[in-house]
């Protein structure tokens, strides 16, 4: 059975791909990491009221059928811990143990499934490796890891056999990513997808950038969001039937204190927020973004006016601890010549 249906394209979103590529520019050395989202059989909907068309129901069905096209679309990833600590070893052998540790390190990602890895290096030709191949090959081997191609009729169904060999697919994309290899003051990076087909060869795809827009606003018709949030503490104290009656009121005085800290810091955050409140700043999305461009260039002005005092902060602190120094300074040599008489 072949796990490796042809993919017409690969979608990944722009945040996305901009983390990526900000994690491989960050990293001293050569990157490599696994890559998380699915796969969606996208079928057209050949739909008509015509009282003629209905005896040819059944063949537009299957001309539909025949005509759907499978789209992996990448929505998140993670990165090895080092280059010496990855999932496989120097022959390109994928370790099934060090791959459920990296996995296991990430809980974020346990609900999204493993559809391939990347890998970026540092000037070097956009060709994929010897070991790159054998790293994609013995990856997508491990039927352990295959997912389930979604429809995008039904996304908790799996795609029908006619339209494609197999309901799964295993984890068989590969992208690549290259530094330039001049230092330019502009940074620039290459990438490139590939998938390995069932002939044991690498077939390179298109990848579909997918952003936030009019033009783009038919990919997230079905799209649903998954961010991982932190672990925030919500108790500010003890339970009163759980205190002891000892002490009570240098523990009262101590949670007021802390409780007044919090509020300061809250206040003190909702000052630098002010103006960007969620609620303004969903509706620069959708239908009514296009007359929202006065209120967005409000918002830009503000930012620029809160960052330019800022940085008017920063000067005047500068300018405060050179004087010091200069009068640190002054005062050591007073000391050494008093001193040295």
């Amino acid at each position: 059975m072949d796990d490796r249906p042809p993919l017409q394209k690969i979608a990944i979103s722009g945040p996305t791909l901009a983390s990526l590529i900000q994690r491989f520019s960050t990293s001293p050395s050569s990157l490599d990491g696994l890559l998380f989202g699915h796969v969606t059989l996208l079928t057209p909907l050949n739909l008509s009221d015509d009282p003629s068309t209905a005896s040819s129901a059944t063949t537009t069905s299957d001309e539909s059928t025949s005509s759907a096209t499978l789209v992996a679309t990448v929505t998140g990833f993670i990165s090895s811990p080092s280059p010496t600590s990855t999932f496989y070893d120097s022959t390109g052998t994928v370790t099934q143990t060090s791959l459920r540790n990296l996995l296991n390190n990430h809980h974020h990602h346990n609900n999204h499934h493993l559809i391939g890895w990347f890998s970026a290096r540092r000037k070097t030709p956009l060709r994929p490796s010897m070991r790159e191949f054998s790293v994609t090959q013995s990856l997508s081997s491990l039927s352990a890891f295959s997912s389930q191609i979604q429809n995008s009729s039904n996304p908790n169904s799996t795609s029908s056999s006619t339209a494609s060999s197999s309901s799964s697919f295993s984890p068989c994309i590969f992208i690549l990513l290259s530094s330039p290899f001049s230092n330019d003051h502009i940074h620039t990076h290459e990438y490139r997808a590939y998938q390995l087909r069932a002939s044991s060869s690498f077939e390179p795809k298109l990848i579909d950038i997918v952003n936030i827009g009019p033009a783009f606003r038919g990919h997230y018709g079905s799209f649903s969001p998954n961010a991982a949030f932190p672990v925030l503490e919500c108790d500010l104290g003890m339970s009163s039937m759980n205190e002891d009656r000892d002490g009570n009121a240098d523990k009262e005085d101590e949670r007021l204190s802390v409780m007044k800290e919090k509020a300061k810091d809250q206040r003190e955050l909702d000052g630098c927020a002010e103006g960007f409140e969620v609620g303004r700043l969903s509706r620069m999305m959708g239908s009514e973004a296009r007359s929202y461009t006065s209120n967005l260039e409000d918002l830009y002005e503000k930012m620029l006016a809160k960052v330019e005092n800022l940085t008017r902060l920063v000067e005047q602190s500068n300018a405060k601890v050179l004087e010091q120094e200069h009068y640190n300074r002054k005062l050591r040599q007073k000391i050494r010549a008093a001193a040295s008489e």
